[in-house]
């Protein structure tokens, strides 16, 4: 089954790419309050608020991210960066993505850098000349269409449906904002600029009902359920704000049974230009035809 191998380890290199942070409920919608009239825990809410608002309304930036995932198998590492859009409606990204660690040694992709590029339908790989020559049948780049990956992988697939297809910078402020839970730590510095952290920890079935848009009651039960049996019971999510009210880091942590997970995400150049064009049908690859070889 090594197609399958290589097509499954590249999903899990894609997912992981900085695109699927958490996401959150629709715009809270600006503040507007005085702060002298708010107590200490409003006035979080309004500055969060319009961090919110500016944020989205940036419609690009560029990001760097980077998440370690604990397993049996040992410590994965996937870092990316590059640059998403998300004026549309929807989100688009041309990215690179490189995947490391005792438990991506095996794997054909581990330490290469890949291209990578999500479209509001779906994202493509490009797996390289060794893949092509093999499993690949030619072609370079695999293709994961979001609506057959949500139905081959259930609730979770359909969360990350909607994840790939909506999420932006402004999203993991929307979720603190949803929970309520937020405190403000303080002021640092990240990167060289004056910022103000803010910090939220939030149950998994809370999650699971904050991070969709779109899925059913009965899919959210079912992805709470998944999360659970993972072991994972809360995430810690961390948000740094710059003086232009932007999202400029954002630090997701959780624990779990099968191993913990930390994703960390920088973000700069709002406004950027970005223009993502799928690669040629000739030199793609679908992962079902992939998985379908069972070789």
């Amino acid at each position: 089954m090594r197609q399958a191998r290589i097509a499954a380890a590249a999903a899990s290199v894609a997912l992981m790419a900085g695109l699927t942070a958490c996401g959150g409920s629709d715009s809270a919608g600006g503040g507007g309050s005085d702060k002298d009239d708010l107590s200490p825990a409003q006035a979080v809410l309004a500055e969060l608020k319009q961090a919110s608002k500016n944020t989205d309304e940036q419609d690009s930036a560029k990001v760097e991210s980077e998440q370690t995932q604990h397993t049996p198998q040992g410590e994965m590492s996937t870092k990316s960066e590059g640059a998403l859009d998300w004026s549309g409606g929807g989100t688009t990204a041309e990215m690179t993505v490189t995947q490391q660690g005792a438990a991506a040694k095996k794997l054909p992709t581990s330490g290469k850098p890949m291209p990578a590029k999500y479209t509001e339908d779906a994202m493509y790989l490009n797996m390289g000349d060794d893949f092509a020559s093999t499993a690949g049948k030619g072609k370079h780049w695999l293709k994961y269409d979001y609506d057959k990956l949500a139905e081959q992988a259930g609730p979770s697939g359909a969360l990350i449906k909607d994840q790939m297809q909506n999420n932006n910078p402004a999203r993991s402020v929307e979720l603190l904002l949803a929970s309520g839970k937020v405190k403000k730590i303080g002021a640092e510095k990240v990167k060289g600029k004056e910022t103000d952290h803010y910090r939220g920890t939030l149950k998994v079935d809370e999650l699971a009902r904050m991070q969709s848009k779109k899925l059913t009651e009965k899919e959210l039960d079912q992805l709470s359920d998944q999360l659970k049996q993972q072991g994972f019971k809360t995430q810690t999510v961390d948000l740094w704000i710059d003086g232009d009210d932007l999202l400029v880091k954002k630090q997701e942590t959780a624990k779990g049974t099968n191993g913990d997970l930390d994703s960390t995400a920088y973000y700069s150049d709002y406004g950027t230009e970005v223009d993502v064009e799928p690669p040629a049908a000739s030199d793609t690859l679908s992962f079902e035809d992939v998985l379908g070889s069972g070789s």
